[in-house]
């Protein structure tokens, strides 16, 4: 969407709340908290986490992007990779960190948008970030890029271009753009499938998932979802997709062979007022998490089952979200509150908040 919702405030205040826990198929269970808020948790013990490990996070009003150790889980500098960052993501040989950047000025609801300036298409782009040198060189990726994502073999980039309705691909070998695909308005998700077959963008304004085939660079299908869909994410294996929906409150699984839904989850039933945005997976592929945005929480969902087996009080709307590669912590991009949350996946516990500049956006970990 145009503007995010980072800088808006939580009606009727940030819910702390008890963890809500339920089995799923076959007996496993996701570990419980307890009942006690996050706020007066006793200091947790962090578990051990790759010592190179880096967490990345966009900083949309702060044009940066703020770099966090996660031995320490602190920052350890900042990088200017271009105005208005949203999307981040890593290379695969993890030697690139990639920003999504754009002119386009930040609305959202309240906001009157024809007394908006008006963009300047000179910031737009895709930013690459030499992280043995921290410089930059900039792409061109089409109007108002806000997300992203990048083939497995690390040759294409393809862009959720906002204002356009398009998906625009770049040739990551000489940064030109090879195609654009018209996917619906307000494109935001972008996801490449394990296999890097396919490409699946949502459109908030349509409630859809265009489906563009790699080797083509056509759209094969149209799947509808819920009403303004955040992200996508894929099973390890490739077999089912999960894809939350701001506004219907709910997540759609889909069976990516066929593009069927294969079912739909109602987040609201297990937090009322969520808002679903954000999506990861744990490395074994048990376990999706969901934010839910004013929702203040993260719903965890198991695999096996397609059933939320958890509910993690979490602060101020959280949006991006990623997994360490170990599967031990997850990080929350958290706008109202200008920091990121790390969550235990042990213990579905909130065991810490970092300040991240000011309305974090997109979180991204190198592996």
């Amino acid at each position: 969407m145009r503007g995010t919702w980072h800088g808006l405030s939580l009606g009727g205040g940030m819910m702390v709340g008890v963890l809500v826990v339920a089995a799923c198929a076959g007996g496993e269970k996701k570990p419980a908290a307890g009942a006690e808020s996050t706020a007066a948790a006793p200091p947790a013990a962090q578990p051990a986490s790759t010592p190179s490990a880096v967490v990345y996070v966009s900083d949309e009003r702060g044009n940066k992007v703020t770099v966090v150790d996660v031995a320490h889980d602190s920052v350890v500098k900042t990088i200017d990779a271009g105005q208005r960052p949203r999307g981040v993501r890593l290379t695969p040989d993890g030697k690139t960190l990639v920003v999504a950047v754009s002119g386009s000025p930040i609305g959202g609801p309240g906001v009157d948008e024809s007394k908006l300036p008006p963009p300047d298409r000179s910031k737009d782009g895709i930013a690459l970030v030499d992280l043995s040198t921290d410089s930059v060189r900039r792409l061109q990726g089409g109007h108002d890029p806000e997300n992203f994502d990048i083939t497995p073999d690390g040759k294409f980039l393809y862009v959720s271009n906002e204002d356009a309705g398009t998906a625009t691909a770049l040739d990551l070998s000489d940064g030109k753009s090879v195609a654009v695909v018209k996917v619906g308005s307000e494109p935001e998700g972008v996801k490449v499938t394990p296999d890097g077959k396919e490409v699946w963008v949502t459109s908030e304004g349509r409630g859809t998932v265009t489906v563009i085939d790699v080797a083509t660079n056509k759209a094969i299908a149209t799947i509808k979802v819920g009403k303004r869909p955040r992200s996508a994410i894929f099973a390890p294996d490739g077999s089912k997709a999960y894809v939350p929906a701001e506004v219907g409150g709910d997540v759609t699984i889909v069976d990516v062979k066929t593009h069927k839904v294969l079912k739909t989850l109602d987040l609201t039933k297990t937090t009322p007022g969520a808002k679903p945005m954000g999506s990861a997976i744990s490395p074994d592929g048990k376990f999706v998490y969901i934010t839910t945005g004013r929702g203040a929480t993260v719903e965890v969902i198991a695999t096996a089952s397609d059933s939320v087996v958890a509910t993690i009080p979490d602060p101020k709307r959280p949006w991006g979200i990623a997994v360490t590669a170990d599967g031990q912590r997850i990080y929350t991009a958290n706008g109202p509150s200008n920091d990121i949350a790390i969550i235990d996946a042990a213990t579905n516990r909130v065991i810490k908040t970092v300040p991240a500049g000011d309305s974090p956006w997109g979180v991204a970990i190198s592996r």
